[in-house]
């Protein structure tokens, strides 16, 4: 997570979205980087609205930060996922995907609550799910449309900014049986329909 006071926005760090290149660029101009642990640096919608809103809003009267955040295509968003529990430094782990095909990943990770823990990923829905009292995202970007993230960052910081590739997951094809996708994109609709409302 990292916030600019002084622009008002608050970018929320969804795991997986390329955030590692975006916070390694724009740490050396942010107020606040908060890089560990991975609950506080990773935090959804929800656990900002818990903790850091009532603190800037007491203890700084501010409440007007906006929340900007990056959703990455609901496949290639498992695919990195699941590429990430293949490198090398996971074998043994009980995370890993060594031994689990793609589609056997995709299928675990459909079981819900009852899913093994190496396909216990989250979901970026829910991650960017409005609260209640109106807290929500109010910037939301398409991780395969970099330019358009980067204008507006540039715009809104005044800067301009270059990415490098960070915390890469190593490069495989993957593909899905026809009929595993349609499964997912039934059981995890909110997904889809919240990537594809993006433009």
């Amino acid at each position: 997570m990292l916030v600019f006071w002084n622009k008002k926005l608050v970018f929320l760090s969804v795991p997986k979205t390329g955030t590692t290149a975006i916070e390694a660029a724009l740490a050396p101009v942010a107020d606040m980087v908060i890089s560990n642990p991975p609950e506080l640096k990773h935090a959804p919608v929800y656990r900002y609205n818990r903790f850091f809103r009532p603190m800037f809003e007491r203890a700084c009267n501010r409440d007007d930060m906006e929340l900007m955040a990056v959703m990455r295509e609901p496949v290639s968003w498992l695919s990195s996922w699941y590429r990430y529990r293949r490198r090398d430094s996971m074998r043994g782990h009980r995370n890993a995907t060594h031994d689990v095909s793609f589609d056997e990943f995709v299928q675990e990770y459909m079981k819900g609550d009852k899913k093994a823990s190496f396909a216990n990923v989250g979901s970026q829905a829910k991650f960017l799910e409005p609260r209640p009292n109106g807290v929500q995202v109010d910037h939301l970007f398409r991780y395969e449309d970099q330019a358009k993230l980067l204008i507006f960052l540039e715009e809104r910081l005044g800067q301009k900014i270059t990415l490098e590739q960070r915390n890469s997951s190593p490069a495989m094809p993957l593909d899905l049986p026809e009929k595993t996708l349609a499964k997912l994109r039934r059981k995890c609709a909110a997904e889809f329909e919240l990537y594809e409302s993006l433009s």
